[in-house]
């Protein structure tokens, strides 16, 4: 009798055992209390594409309510939140999860691309602790600060490449086996880098508020214009169906009433082309009204 006592003890103590090392790290911050999310979750593998043009100057593009840069560094703190939330509502046992930062072109700056580096983060059952995880948000937000900070002091503005790093990246840096890929970009919708400029046709790698005045995409018959004349971007590369990308920030010229509905047309063009998983485009706001767009979407079951 007392072995037999004995040999469910151990049972008992390895069953409780085992759930702790499945337990699902479920403290979560008062922020995060309305969020309630299946701890079945599957691996995620986010990377955030940043656009530090001179759209983000905020002497060229004032904003009375909140500068641009801002409303992007308020983005990045709600992707790292949900990442965050992913994490700490999964089994440890099953977390094999990754988020990273890119800009394109690599700055020459060797401390922004050491900070850079330190937003490349890859979490496992090994060591995705409570710590660990409660610094990714703080992380990105006082990393991705001092980024913004240092591109607007040393005002280099050279545009940003978005169509080189989708055509030579999206697939080796984004896209991960046995992952849902989310590629989340924050840009004005314009595209334009001095070292790639193609046209082919009436295809191209940029799109300017002048592109789309000399294009005459600025009337009511822009849609016709586009379609009879096949104006859009040149597809940067294909068999993208495992990638989800989410476009935050889209800031259109207010000179043209028709603009913010040619820039989607652009994206959305290209991305059917590449045949993107599922994208959503999304126009700028305050970081308090995308907070929840951004939370749905990578938090989506």
């Amino acid at each position: 009798m007392n072995n037999y006592v004995f040999v469910i003890l151990c049972l008992l103590i390895y069953s409780c055992k085992k759930e702790k090392e499945e337990t699902i790290i479920h403290e979560v911050s008062a922020d995060y209390t309305s969020v309630k999310l299946s701890s079945n979750r599957p691996n995620l593998n986010i990377s955030i594409l940043l656009d530090l043009s001179d759209r983000i100057n905020p002497e060229k593009y004032p904003n009375p309510a909140m500068d641009f840069y801002l409303r992007d560094i308020g983005y990045i703190k709600s992707i790292a939140e949900s990442f965050e939330l992913h994490l700490r509502n999964k089994k440890s046992i099953k977390i094999h999860d990754n988020i990273q930062l890119f800009l394109d072109p690599e700055p020459a700056d060797k401390n922004l691309n050491n900070k850079i580096n330190h937003l490349k983060m890859s979490f496992t059952r090994d060591n995705a602790t409570k710590a660990m995880i409660l610094k990714i948000s703080k992380s990105y937000d006082s990393i991705s600060k001092s980024i913004y900070e240092s591109a607007i002091n040393d005002a280099a503005y050279v545009g940003s490449d978005t169509w080189r790093f989708v055509k030579t990246k999206a697939k080796d840096y984004c896209i991960e086996k046995n992952h849902r890929n989310i590629l989340v970009i924050l840009t004005d919708g314009y595209i334009y880098h001095k070292n790639n400029i193609i046209k082919e046709g009436n295809l191209t790698t940029y799109i300017r508020p002048q592109d789309i005045r000399n294009f005459k995409l600025n009337t009511a018959k822009w849609e016709n214009k586009i379609m009879e004349h096949g104006f859009g971007f040149i597809p940067a590369t294909d068999s993208l169906q495992d990638l989800e990308v989410l476009v935050l920030g889209i800031n259109p010229d207010i000179k043209n009433p028709y603009e913010e509905d040619v820039i989607i047309k652009y994206w959305s063009d290209w991305f059917d082309k590449m045949n993107v998983g599922y994208y959503e485009i999304k126009t700028a706001s305050l970081p308090s009204n995308m907070d929840k767009i951004i939370k749905d979407f990578i938090l989506k079951e």
